[in-house]
């Protein structure tokens, strides 16, 4: 038999993971990526347990625990004190309790690890896509460059300006939450010889900052904001920020962090995108995962970890049910997805995750691949 054919569209973390994983279980998987090349991005990104049991599927876990930063708490400190206001066991605990390891790492060496981690030929950049079409047979994509290409199945993993879930629920812009996030990253050498957490969140009332080393060698330390910002120009993903901008922002907070502001050679600044709950995830033979159907704020440090739950989720429903019912796969997909995104979704809109001493193990203890597995009826009649 001919293996079903599986295109996904954006090479972003969600979409390398289904391709892996896709591949994994036999599948014949085509990536399209609409930049001509990846780069270093300036970011980092948390990787907790629920992730790392992923991560050892594909064959990265034991390069991400060499690679990354491994904090042996989750601190949560007052702004202005310093005063730790929760303190979250991390570390070994993580290991024992929640069955991986949790570890901050920079966003652009995870992501070309996983680049690696999927079959040479499989990604296929400078592909923009332009159209969908779903033939009944196939999947027709129609590229800027005017190439076409046809897949069994479609999985639209191309973020929160998802053109194949325009194509499902018609265009319609994201909603600016009216918080954006600076991001720096620099040489942990830039410091001076004070000691600083290697993982803590600095808190006020309307604003915080979240900061980590991205590095087993702790040689790069990073953080983030979400900061009010009252408007931001429709269509523009990202602007240079200045030490003089944060230094406005987050007047008053501790000395710790005033140096970091001080220190950072450069800041970017980006806008915080939402969407409601989508009304479906599929239809024929297109799906979504990630930040096509579920954008959120980055305050759970989850978004990217709930692509990749999405990512290994799907392929394990295409495994129980069979690709050949695609349609009975995409159901028991969002049946078993969409309740746990959407409540990550609204804890991270609320922006409340491990500000107190607080049980994270329903997010950490989480096996997509163990979990068992609701029907979609169980789930209409629940809902």
């Amino acid at each position: 038999m001919r293996k079903t054919r599986i295109a996904v569209i954006g090479a972003g973390l969600g979409g390398t993971a289904a391709a892996a994983l896709l591949q994994r279980s036999g599948y014949d998987v085509r990536l399209y990526e609409q930049a001509q090349a990846f780069s270093r991005l300036g970011a980092g990104i948390h990787l907790g347990p629920n992730v790392m049991k992923i991560m050892r599927r594909i064959g990265c876990e034991d390069a991400l625990n060499l690679m990354g930063s491994h904090p042996d708490f989750w601190y949560s400190r007052d702004w202005k004190t310093a005063e730790a206001i929760s303190q979250i066991p991390l570390g070994d605990h993580a290991l024992k309790a929640y069955g991986a390891s949790y570890l901050t790492v920079h966003r652009g060496d995870f992501h070309a690890l996983m680049t690696e981690a999927v079959a040479p030929g499989t990604i296929v950049f400078g592909k923009c896509l332009k159209s969908v079409e779903d033939t009944g047979s196939d999947v027709r994509m129609t590229f800027a460059d005017g190439s076409v290409e046809t897949a069994d199945i479609v999985i639209g993993a191309d973020g929160v300006n998802s053109k194949i879930r325009d194509h499902l629920l018609g265009s319609e812009p994201p909603r600016y939450t009216g918080y954006v996030a600076h991001r720096a990253v620099f040489p942990a050498s830039l410091l001076g010889h004070k000691p600083y957490d290697m993982c803590v969140k600095w808190w006020s009332e309307d604003r915080h900052m979240m900061v980590y080393y991205v590095t087993e060698a702790r040689d790069e330390y990073y953080y983030v904001t979400g900061v009010p910002q009252a408007e931001w120009p429709t269509g523009v993903s990202m602007m240079e920020s200045s030490r003089e901008e944060m230094r406005e922002a987050f007047a008053g907070f501790h000395p710790d962090v005033q140096n970091l502001i001080d220190v950072s050679p450069s800041i970017t600044k980006w806008p915080l995108l939402e969407r409601d709950p989508l009304p479906l995830w599929s239809r024929g033979r297109l799906v979504l995962l990630g930040d096509a159907c579920h954008p959120m704020k980055p305050h759970m440090a989850q978004g990217a970890a709930m692509a990749i739950e999405d990512a290994a989720m799907l392929t394990r429903c295409l495994d129980e049910v069979g690709a050949t019912d695609y349609a009975g796969a995409f159901a028991l997909y969002e049946a078993n997805r969409a309740t746990r995104a959407s409540k990550v979704q609204l804890v991270s809109h609320n922006n409340t995750w491990l500000r107190t001493n607080e049980d994270p193990s329903w997010v950490f203890g989480y096996d997509v691949f163990n979990v068992p597995l609701v029907s979609p009826a169980a789930e209409v009649a629940s809902a």
